[in-house]
Parts: C-alpha cells; sequence; structure tokens
C-alpha cells in the first residue's frame, strides 16, 4: 500500500516515528512531496531557530532514509483538483501522480472522503491506521512503540511511560492496544 503523509502527521515527532517504524516493517510505502517536507519545516519556525534547523535536519535524515518516498511535484494533476481547503491540493495531487492508495492525515474536514473517492483514494487517521496495523502484527508496532519510548526518553531526559507517550502524540487507541 502506497500512503501519501500529510505534514501534520510527519511533523509531530512521536507520530512520524510511530508511522515511520511501521514502514520499516513493510506495512506501507511512505510518499511525500518537497512541499509537504518544507511545510514541516516552516512549521517547526513556531518553535524558534533551532527548531526549523532541527527539522531541516530530520528532514535530511528522512530524504536518506526513504529515498524513494518523495514525489517531484504533480501540476498537471493539481490543476483539475478539488478540496475545501485550496492550500491542501498539493497533497491530493501528489497523491494522485504517486498511485496512492491513500492519504495519511489528521486535517479529516479539509480531504473529504467522497473528493478522494473520486480520484480512487481513501483517507486513513494515525490512530486508526496504527491501531488497525497493530491488530495485524503486535509484536512489531509494540517493537517500534518500545524503541519510540527509549528515543523520547534518550532526546527528553525524561521517564516517559508507552501510553502517555502515545495519548500526548493524539495516538491514544494505539496507546490502550499496546500497553493493555
Amino acid at each position: 500500500m502506497r500512503i501519501v503523509l500529510d505534514t501534520c502527521v510527519l511533523y509531530p515527532t512521536v507520530m512520524r516515528e510511530m508511522l515511520l517504524g511501521a514502514a520499516g516493517l513493510g506495512h506501507f510505502a511512505p510518499l511525500w512531496s518537497g512541499r509537504i517536507l518544507e511545510e514541516w519545516a516552516r512549521a517547526a519556525v513556531r518553535l524558534g531557530p533551532a527548531g526549523e534547523a532541527q527539522a531541516r535536519a530530520e528532514i535530511a535524515l528522512l530524504r536518506a532514509a526513504w529515498p524513494r518516498a518523495e514525489l517531484p511535484p504533480a501540476p498537471g494533476p493539481e490543476a483539475r483538483l478539488w478540496l475545501p481547503d485550496p492550500a491542501d491540493i498539493h497533497v491530493l495531487a501528489v497523491a494522485v501522480a504517486g498511485s496512492a492508495d491513500a492519504i495519511l492525515t489528521l486535517n479529516a474536514s479539509d480531504f473529504p472522503r467522497r473528493e478522494l473517492a473520486e480520484q480512487g483514494l481513501r483517507r486513513l487517521d494515525p490512530d486508526g491506521f496504527l491501531t488497525d496495523l497493530w491488530r495485524d502484527d503486535p509484536s512489531g508496532i509494540a517493537a517500534v512503540a518500545g524503541r519510540v519510548l527509549l528515543q523520547a526518553n534518550r532526546l527528553s531526559g525524561s521517564r516517559w511511560q508507552t501510553r502517555p507517550l502515545l495519548k500526548k502524540a493524539r495516538l491514544p487507541r494505539l496507546a490502550k492496544a499496546v500497553s493493555g
């Protein structure tokens, strides 16, 4: 399955690491565009200059780890597509041009299922998607969660537990499943 990852699921670190960990297990092929990655870097500016620098470093690592994931701009499809927020049409255009199966996003209202279905796409939310993957591969997804937890504790200097960390990352159903 080929899935376009919207900026809003790439930018939060824990969510991104969970999704890419699942992709690393072979559950799906992640896709994005340079514009999606640039939106991530611009959003990180709100954290200050260090936030943008960190985002750009993470983007460079992402590109190195997933060299086939980045798709070129898709101006042809973009010109004929419609979404409630015109600023999101580029995400849909990349999905269409990249023959994706779905768009993974937190922005349900900006990606109406009907509009996506007309293009042969589904909209997936990260919590439901990861929870479904956990049902199919509980040990694999639990192992990803364990690695994400270790990394979060190392980087933050905190003593997170899996359930609160995943809940804070807007993955409450996955948190319950993995911690259950």
